[in-house]
């Protein structure tokens, strides 16, 4: 039977059907074809089950074909991508306007979201507890570009009602952060109710700390779906050169209009990166924050890519043949 997956925690989800809600685990054939990778069940995703006895778990056969999906390099040293949500409408990403405020983190968070399919919506919570908001405000609306911006108050529930035309009935919203950015807080203020655990941030850094521990999906009052998800300590890209792309767009209209085609931004004549940052138009942060994401792209792509990485290791040899032998003609006879 069709189902979706409506909380996952390690080997084991609850799939929701016709049938109501099921405990479900991987069948032997998913686990083996899978291997934990990007067709591994996520929340959100649409699945086929195998139902066994009266209230009995529930086996996942399938995973459906996704609309789309969020995902992220998993963490640590394995090179593979990891699915954090599926099948989503847009995303809401989280960033909080107290000590932890991180236009770089933010800059991640868009370039995946377009890559992914989809759509991001920025929000800036805890108004109330800052006093530079709208200079806060504007520092990020030049890093959203294009994307919807919104300051509100989970706690309170300040600028909430501004952005709730953004829950469609039968449409799926995905939130995304960091700890300690009021995901919880914000995902028990759409309920209407304290479903999830919310603790404060440590007082000396802003930095939050765990309280949701499994992504869930849950059914608001208006009709849309909420897809709550713990904590990102980190975000590393997944083949994300699109979604750069339109993440720096403001960059990369600059680059286009360089002198030369090749300039890299630096000290070349005519560059017009280095006239925005002159006038102050362009963040030099910014601007660093793109090469360093471009470069770990560059780096991804070696490692996933064995055209690539064969490339990479016939540069480096023939880049060291070249120095041997320029070293060789300046030894002295």
């Amino acid at each position: 039977m069709p189902a979706r997956v409506v909380s996952q925690q390690r080997k084991f989800w609850r799939v929701a059907g016709a049938f109501g809600e099921r405990l479900a685990e991987a069948s032997g054939k998913l686990r083996l074809a899978a291997d934990e990778g990007a067709e591994w069940p996520a929340v959100g995703d649409w699945v086929s089950v195998e139902l066994r006895g009266a209230g009995g778990v529930a086996v996942i056969r399938t995973v459906l074909s996704r609309r789309n999906r969020f995902i992220r390099k998993s963490p640590g040293k394995k090179v593979e991508e990891q699915v954090i949500a599926a099948n989503v409408d847009t995303a809401l990403v989280m960033s909080a306007l107290d000590g932890d405020f991180n236009p770089r983190r933010v800059e991640r968070y868009l370039a995946q979201c377009w890559e992914s399919g989809v759509r991001p919506v920025l929000i800036l919570n805890k108004a109330d507890v800052c006093e530079n908001t709208r200079g806060l405000e504007a520092e990020m609306r030049r890093v959203a570009l294009a994307t919807p911006v919104f300051v509100i108050s989970a706690r309170t529930g300040q600028g909430i009602e501004e952005f709730k035309p953004l829950f469609v009935p039968g449409n799926t919203i995905v939130l995304l952060g960091s700890s300690g950015v009021g995901k919880s807080t914000l995902t028990n203020r759409l309920l209407g109710q304290s479903l999830q655990k919310v603790k404060g941030v440590r007082a000396n850094d802003s930095r939050g700390q765990h309280t949701t521990t499994a992504r869930e999906l849950f059914d608001l009052p208006c009709g849309a779906l909420l897809i709550d998800t713990p904590g990102l300590r980190e975000l590393q890209l997944w083949d994300a050169e699109e979604g750069l792309t339109r993440a720096f767009a403001d960059i990369n209209l600059l680059a286009a209009q360089c002198r030369f085609n090749d300039c890299r931004h630096q000290a070349e004549p005519g560059c017009a990166v280095q006239a925005a940052l002159c006038t102050g138009t362009l963040d030099l942060a910014r601007l660093e924050n793109h090469r360093k994401l471009s470069r770990e792209q560059a780096f991804l792509r070696q490692k996933i890519d064995p055209e690539a990485r064969s490339e990479q290791k016939q540069r480096i040899k023939r880049l060291t043949r070249e120095a041997r032998e320029i070293y060789r003609h300046k030894r002295p006879d």
